[in-house]
């Protein structure tokens, strides 16, 4: 298949809590961070080698034989959600992971098509870790993505047709269940404002791509978004019960809800994203945006939960995206910034692995990827 070089930059309850890990420090780099041409090649080589005979991976590569000694996997098999970033990733990677994307893609449109048009779901595997940090159905959000990245550029008209229809079959029931209060913070996860971003995010891309999307579904997103960003926020609890070690102190700070987990990054990460995406928007929502730019000098605020996991490197994403939109120094010294620091925790074997909640390799590397080569997204 010949795939464009297509880019995109991808960018999830109180009960929730007690599936929070103890965070491990993340070490401080002890060499110079390579290029970021070099450390994108490096991640995606790695990505390409362990693909899974069946297309897709998992939370530490394609097979079992893949993972990492002492890596708890909470789930067999491989996973629409993983193989969906770690194919977005390789879209952004280059042309010449065009024969992995393929296998990639077949094994998502497999799920969706087999999927039923009722309910959110479009695969019955379960417990999942991306699932248990981000929500149960953020396999549906990343998909959706996919298929608007690959929308109208395969090599071929039954492909491309193939792919409009997973993705209208994908927006449908993202639309479907949206929750009252315009997130989709649906039926668990440790951090669902993330999955909310995908979700929202999933059907602008669909939107930006001719997909006929219910304006009032995006309006909706947007309100909740301004409503979270001026409730009050709940006190966060300290010590074991918030999963962490008995004495430890809780590294988040309680400015933020429990569908961010507590961690102010998360939830105003998705709210920058959000409410930036147009020129208009920049103008409908200049106070907040600013405020939000504001937090970034605070390296607390930018470190997240304290150490770095998958939701850290997803919200950075988000940042980069909105910083991306506006432009100018402000946009120059966050790219140059967040780059320095991500590339700087890449692994000699060209992976990203995560130290607390979402530690897979391959969402984490994938995640890293897009965030280096956010610049090359249109």
């Amino acid at each position: 298949m010949r795939l464009l070089a297509v880019v995109m930059s991808v960018a999830v309850v109180a009960g929730a809590a007690g599936w929070a890990q103890t965070p491990r420090v993340t070490p401080e780099p002890k060499t110079a961070p390579a290029p970021v041409s070099t450390a994108v090649d490096k991640g995606a080589r790695w990505l390409a080698s362990v693909q899974g005979a069946d297309g897709g991976w998992g939370q530490d590569g394609g097979a079992v034989s893949t993972a990492r000694p002492g890596e708890r996997l909470e789930s067999s098999g491989n996973d629409v959600a993983n193989t969906a970033v770690a194919a977005l990733a390789l879209l952004q990677a280059g042309r010449q992971y065009e024969p992995q994307v393929e296998r990639a893609l077949a094994f998502v449109l497999q799920r969706i098509e087999a999927s039923p048009a009722d309910g959110l779901a479009i695969t019955d595997r379960r417990g999942t870790q991306i699932q248990r940090k981000l929500g149960p159905y953020i396999d549906t959000f990343l998909s959706s993505m996919l298929m608007s990245q690959i929308d109208g550029r395969a090599s071929t008209p039954a492909l491309n047709a193939r792919v409009r229809t997973a993705l209208e079959k994908t927006v449908a029931k993202i639309e479907k269940h949206q929750q009252s209060d315009g997130s989709w913070n649906i039926a668990g996860g440790w951090a669902p404002v993330l999955g909310t971003s995908m979700a929202s995010r999933s059907l602008f891309a669909a939107q930006n791509r001719g997909v006929s999307v219910d304006a009032a579904v995006l309006k909706r997103a947007e309100n909740y978004t301004v409503s979270a960003l001026s409730a009050p926020p709940p006190p966060v609890a300290r010590g074991a019960a918030d999963g962490l070690s008995a004495g430890r102190p809780v590294v988040a700070s309680p400015a933020a809800p429990a569908e961010a987990a507590g961690v102010p990054l998360y939830q105003s990460a998705q709210a920058l994203e959000q409410l930036s995406r147009t020129a208009a928007d920049r103008v409908q929502n200049a106070r907040q945006i600013s405020a939000i730019q504001g937090q970034l000098a605070n390296a607390r605020f930018v470190g997240g939960y304290g150490s770095m996991g998958g939701e850290e490197f997803f919200s950075y994403l988000n940042i980069s995206d909105s910083m991306k939109r506006v432009g100018g120094a402000a946009w120059s010294k966050w790219h140059a910034n967040i780059t320095q620091k991500i590339v700087g925790l890449q692994n000699s074997n060209g992976t990203w692995a995560g130290h607390h909640c979402i530690t897979g390799r391959v969402a984490m590397t994938s995640a890293a990827m897009l965030n280096l080569t956010v610049d090359r997204a249109r």
